[in-house]
């Protein structure tokens, strides 16, 4: 609950304001926000891990207009789930300064007297079930289903529909999907025997809650199985055993040690990650020395580009360029969330009880 409190962004005061606490300036601004633009009965709230990057904020955007234009029914609403891209965003951090709020006042301002909309759909835009996951669905959600503070309409919250949207990956069938699709944008790639490999982030050690590490195995076995080739790869940031080293010694294993290596986030948006740890210009190399891993066999201070540089493949700028755009960037894979909403709302598919199961009389 602290990190719900926590999950603020800054908003200019007035002295009349000045009385009152912050979590409540930013419930008021977030409330008020829903007020005047409400048009349905019905809501969608998309909730991001979060970004400093004008490009994340772009994809945000033409996500937020394309769950408008398809779910027209409904109103749309962006929250991110990470205190600090909402207070980094907030500080104007890279970009201009753009407010972005925690789902726990989003939703608070969906059941305010004023609104109180019927249905309640929330949809991840995490690739996999992790962390931030977690605490939406364990914690802001269940929060306010259990009318936490005692302070919302528990008649209103005892009759509201709430659903929640899963992420990109989350089932089984969602990997096979997401499969076909990056095969189709990226198979130009593969002539002269390239290289593809995706960076995911990943869940580490003590935070795979949901077991779905297992879905980026799962997605570069598919993808070398749609291709027919061993020309695919799926590593990540943060999963043990899946780090850019363990990339290439799957690489190794298949006889891939030159050539040109074509590298793309499997990341929701282009943030610091692909810019960085997969793009970007750190390098740890030492004449003389080469590399030397960490204990979990990984290479630090050094980005995807570097690394397979330093190895003899083709990975330089130019070679990247056009590849350091996030999922949500492509409308194909974009339309695959949109779809999770479908999903959720389906015969029930993705309906939140926690109310009655808190209230079991009720």
């Amino acid at each position: 609950m602290v990190a719900m409190i926590a999950s603020m962004a800054f908003i200019a005061c007035s002295d009349d304001d000045n009385e009152k606490s912050n979590h409540d300036l930013y419930q008021e601004a977030v409330t008020n926000t829903v007020k005047a633009n409400k048009k349905h009965d019905k809501v969608i709230l998309l909730v991001a891990f979060g970004s400093t990057w004008q490009q994340a904020y772009d994809a945000f955007d033409a996500t937020v207009a394309a769950t408008k234009a398809q779910f027209s029914d409904y109103d749309v609403f962006l929250s991110f789930s990470s205190v600090i891209c909402i207070n980094r965003a907030a500080a104007g951090e890279n970009v201009a300064a753009r407010n972005f709020y925690a789902p726990v006042f989003w939703l608070n301002a969906f059941a305010d007297k004023a609104v109180q909309y019927k249905e309640i759909v929330i949809q991840s835009l995490q690739v996999i079930p992790g962390e931030e996951y977690k605490n939406v669905r364990d914690s802001y959600i269940k929060n306010f289903a259990n009318n936490f503070y005692g302070d919302l309409d528990d008649e209103y919250l005892s009759k509201v529909k709430i659903y929640l949207g899963t992420p990109l990956m989350a089932e089984d069938d969602d990997v096979d999907v997401l499969a076909k699709v990056l095969y189709q944008k990226t198979k130009s790639k593969l002539a002269n025997g390239n290289i593809v490999a995706f960076m995911g982030h990943g869940n580490p050690e003590g935070y795979d809650y949901f077991g779905a590490n297992i879905r980026y195995v799962e997605l570069e076995t598919a993808l070398q199985e749609i291709s027919g080739s061993k020309q695919y790869y799926v590593g990540t940031v943060d999963m043990p055993d899946n780090f850019k080293t363990d990339v290439y010694e799957r690489m190794e294993i298949n006889g891939l040690t030159s050539g040109t290596v074509y590298c793309y986030p499997l990341m929701s948006i282009a943030g610091d990650h692909a810019h960085n740890d997969m793009a970007g210009n750190d390098d740890a190399w030492e004449e003389g020395k080469g590399f030397t891993p960490n204990e979990e066999g990984e290479v630090e201070d050094t980005s995807w580009k570097m690394y397979f540089q330093h190895l003899g493949f083709n990975c330089n700028d130019k070679v990247l360029d056009g590849c350091v755009i996030g999922l949500l960037e492509m409308p194909e894979v974009r339309q695959l969330w949109l779809n999770h909403i479908k999903r959720a709302v389906t015969n029930d598919y993705g309906l939140l009880d926690y109310y009655h199961s808190k209230n079991p009389e009720d």
